[in-house]
């Protein structure tokens, strides 16, 4: 055999080599990811196709627990001088799911009672409740709702129930919320003070 068909060999042999090695990095590069390898996906979820994305579970959405406004766990109304009816928050209860954009939906449940005081009588009262989501000092939603508790002839009491829900909670402040409730109606906002004029400076005498 002539050294030229020698080389030819060899030439031909490397290039076989170099094609073979070649061959693995190149399938690698175009196979698919994992998700769209049906083969691979038996394995991984027990079917040819991935599943899709299970919505968030509420048991993972942050839902604070519910305080007390300062001053805000009873009421009361007097009738000339005398007290008519104290109102008294009970249970309070709060449901919080997610809501679309990753917010939070919130629902908040209020029982109180209403109890007969010396200058009162039987009938049917209303409790004003005010319920606020806020973070720090940024009010996210506030709510005031008129409770309505009926005492009948012979009772001294009677309870009412309200229920706020479809409270908006954004994304950025998902995690960062608070609720408080309180008797009473929603607080206006303070006026600013009065700034005095300056006072002007004395003439030269």
């Amino acid at each position: 055999m002539t050294a030229r068909c020698l080389r030819g060999l060899a030439t031909l042999g490397l290039a076989l080599m170099a094609g073979v090695l070649a061959a693995p990095a190149q399938a690698q590069n175009a196979a698919p990811p994992d998700e769209g390898n049906p083969f691979v996906n038996i394995f991984k979820y027990g079917g040819t196709t991935k599943p899709p994305e299970a919505p968030p579970s509420p048991d993972d959405v942050y839902c604070p627990i519910i305080d007390v406004a300062e001053g805000g766990s009873s009421l009361q109304t007097m009738a000339g001088g005398t007290v008519r009816t104290q109102i008294r928050l009970g249970q309070l209860s709060r449901s919080c799911q997610p809501g679309p954009n990753g917010g939070t939906i919130v629902s908040i449940g209020v029982q109180g009672m209403v109890l007969l005081g010396p200058g009162g009588a039987p009938g049917r009262f209303n409790a004003p409740v005010t319920v606020t989501v806020k973070n720090g000092t940024q009010i996210i939603a506030r709510r005031s709702r008129q409770g309505s508790a009926t005492i009948p002839a012979g009772q001294a009491s009677g309870s009412f129930t309200v229920v706020e829900d479809g409270i908006s909670v954004p994304a950025n402040l998902a995690r960062d919320f608070e609720i408080e409730v309180g008797l009473g109606s929603s607080p206006k906002p303070g006026r600013a003070p009065r700034r005095k004029p300056a006072a002007s400076a004395p003439a030269d005498g």
